[in-house]
């Protein structure tokens, strides 16, 4: 066990923090609904135009250590949110490897050996079974943090404190799986929820005000359509599924084992050689034949839907059953916060304080709004100008060699375009 005083909560404390404490921000998406700024050598998670917090609020005086002026990047926002829960030589970036010098070229604090390249794309599962296998093999206790370079989370103070208490529910449990929950503002139908069970007694932080924060998690609801989404608001017990996980590195991995076998192999092939001469051969073979899916699917629903312990993505006919078949406890940390999945040009507004009219502008270059309201204005190009007359809800973003003009609510449609457009723009 080693001292390390981090800071979580209001004062800096010296608390013991066992060296399995890690963390992995997965930074591995395309961002094709984010271009023309999002494109194939700079990613919607590298791209310096993070100005503001939620509710338009201006980053603090206060910078985080390594944080430098001016706009930030998804990423470097992700990153400096762990100050004070995980050692710098403790986190972790899985991402494509095509992405691995300009992620080390933006964080250079993060080592070569910190930043996980995936050959290709194979979606949550295997990105979190990755980090998993290596970092088992470094550190047979590890305890890790799943988060993304997507989010922009206000307060940081209140996130640092519900992560604290995840990885000491953990740290508690080694067979927890603890995913943390969104409190809903709205019916939104564009997240999946998670429904709040019992709550989780016996650890310390467990309860906030006299209210528990911790359940067990009853179960995962994919996205839904706009009734059941207001029946979920108003019953309460329903929370929007944030995508970020604290679990044993041994115990994601006995889980991947149990409800997606394909995965585990894999993942022991590739635990098997790394820190060898064949690391990347064995990588770059098995890697890309892994079967796509998300974290969500092969391993929470399933976990949590296995309350007896019976569940077998593959049994053989006639196989004695294992007398000691692995049990998982799947809870929820509520986190009252201010949370921003940046995943479009709509959401990435709600970054930027609006005017009067409801207009938002952003970048290097000038905007220019009259007689509009609730437009978008991206003019990213130092020394120019973008000006909108008379219109109303579109979104306008300028880059050196495109200029993308569309409704906002066309804005899940941008996919479409991006598959149209010359190669060179993507």
């Amino acid at each position: 066990m080693t001292w390390w005083v981090g800071r979580v909560g209001a004062a800096a404390i010296p608390y013991p923090v066992a060296l399995m404490r890690y963390a992995m921000i997965m930074a591995g998406g395309a961002g094709t609904r984010l271009w023309p700024m999002s494109r194939k050598d700079r990613p919607k998670q590298l791209i310096r135009f993070i100005e503001k917090k939620p509710g338009g609020k201006r980053a603090a005086a206060k910078e985080e250590p390594g944080a430098g002026p001016g706009p930030r990047s998804l990423l470097e926002v992700a990153a400096h949110r762990l100050e004070g829960l995980v050692p710098r030589d403790r986190r972790f970036i899985c991402t494509a490897e095509s992405y691995r010098a300009a992620i080390r070229e933006e964080l250079p604090e993060f080592a070569d050996a910190q930043v996980l390249g995936e050959p290709a794309p194979r979606d949550t599962v295997n990105a979190v079974g990755f980090a998993a296998a290596v970092l088992q093999k470094l550190d047979k206790n590890a305890v890790f943090a799943v988060l993304t370079a997507d989010h922009v989370i206000e307060p940081e103070e209140t996130f640092r404190e519900r992560m604290d208490l995840g990885f000491k529910l953990v740290e508690a449990d080694p067979q927890r799986l603890v995913t943390f929950s969104i409190k809903p503002t709205y019916p939104a139908t564009g997240f999946g929820y998670v429904e709040r069970g019992t709550p989780v007694r016996g650890v310390d932080g467990v309860n906030v005000g006299g209210k528990p924060i911790a359940f067990q998690v009853e179960r995962f609801v994919e996205k839904p359509d706009q009734p059941r989404a207001q029946a979920y608001l108003e019953s309460g017990s329903f929370s929007w599924n944030s995508g970020m996980f604290v679990w044993r590195a041994s115990t994601f991995l006995e889980a991947l084992k149990k409800f997606k076998p394909e995965s585990y192999d894999g993942m022991m092939e590739i635990q098997a050689a790394w820190g060898t001469k064949k690391q990347r051969d064995v990588l770059e073979k098995v890697y890309p034949n892994l079967p796509k899916i998300s974290v969500d699917y092969a391993v929470m629903e399933p976990a949590t839907k296995d309350r007896d312990g019976k569940h077998h993505a593959k049994e053989d006919k006639g196989a004695a059953k294992k007398k000691e078949d692995p049990r998982f406890t799947v809870c929820t940390v509520l986190m009252d916060v201010n949370w921003l999945d940046v995943g479009s040009w709509p959401s990435y507004a709600q970054t930027i304080e609006a005017d009067a009219q409801g207009n938002r502008a952003a970048g290097a270059g000038q905007s220019l709004i009259v007689s509009g309201k609730n437009n978008l204005v991206v003019s990213a190009v130092k020394g120019r100008t973008v000006a909108v007359l008379g219109a109303d809800d579109l979104v306008v973003v300028q880059t050196e060699d495109a200029t993308l003009v569309m409704p906002r609510a066309k804005a899940e449609e941008l996919k479409t375009l991006h598959g149209l457009v010359d190669e060179r723009l993507k």
